[in-house]
């Protein structure tokens, strides 16, 4: 009985957690005609009508390259920030570098309001030509990046023995030689979780699109708003539900597949035993 009110208890839950989601799924299977008489949860009459219109490149609306163009920041975004913050976490965990002023300013900055940085961010960037530019968007996703990537990697390299590096140091192995071949590896549960994470922080980020793209390195995540008034006469729902489960799908997928990782690596720390 107690087992059975629990599975109810979770069962609740995850329902209300996930019913904007699950509005949208539906809602993107129905016609114009249909949401008009049924807004409710039941499909009378499922199709893909939406997901046509979504697919379908016009002059001004092309899902395929603002689906391109969120993959390629965001692989900028997250790649660079892990190459980054790698060294700079060795440097922390273990030259204890900044590890009571530096590393709580960075995670700090990280929860102030990033809108407080358009402005001077916009007018570097105008001055470097990198506004419109996937680089320029990647640069700015690798900032937005860094604060997390880097507690994940210096919580990781802290929970590694320093009796390896130790040990390295006596056969000779630079400090270089030891965070590649040595640490990173040892690691590389963090480092995938930094990545993840890192990933499905870029793919979602929506304000530095808005505001430092304009047409040719536009993201998903702007591009999809530009499908929910594409024929005129207001808001067409099914239209904008479809783009944007399209636009969810890549980041809901890539935490799903790697959860497991997520979960085991945020439990258990770089190294079990």
């Amino acid at each position: 009985m107690i087992r059975a009110l629990r599975w109810a208890v979770f069962a609740l839950a995850a329902f209300a957690l996930n019913f904007p989601i699950l509005v949208t799924l539906v809602t993107s299977f129905k016609s114009a005609r249909e949401l008009s008489a049924n807004p409710g949860l039941w499909v009378k009459a499922p199709t893909l009508e939406n997901y046509a219109t979504v697919f379908t490149v016009s002059d001004r609306l092309n899902i395929f390259l603002y689906l391109f163009n969120s993959l390629a920041v965001s692989l900028i975004g997250t790649g660079l920030a892990v190459v980054l913050a790698l060294p700079a976490a060795y440097a922390i965990a273990r030259g204890k570098l900044g590890e009571r002023t530096l590393l709580p300013l960075i995670v700090n900055l990280r929860a102030v309001p990033l809108i407080i940085f358009a402005i001077p961010l916009y007018m570097m960037f105008q001055w470097l030509a990198l506004l419109d530019t996937l680089i320029g968007l990647g640069l700015i996703l690798t900032i937005v990046n860094l604060p997390l990537v880097l507690v994940i990697l210096v919580n990781a390299i802290n929970d590694v023995p320093e009796e390896l590096d130790e040990a390295a140091l006596v056969d000779g192995a630079s400090r270089f030689q030891i965070l590649v071949t040595i640490l990173a590896p040892v690691c590389r549960p963090a480092i995938v979780t930094s990545l993840i994470f890192g990933f499905i922080t870029a793919w979602n980020e929506f304000l530095f699109g808005l505001m430092l793209t304009t047409s040719k390195a536009v993201p998903i995540t702007v591009g999809a708003s530009f499908f929910f008034a594409a024929s005129g006469g207001g808001v067409q729902w099914g239209v904008a539900s479809a783009v944007m489960i399209v636009g969810a799908l890549p980041p809901l997928l890539l935490g799903l597949v790697m959860y497991r990782q997520i979960s085991g690596s945020m439990t258990a720390g770089a190294v079990k035993g």
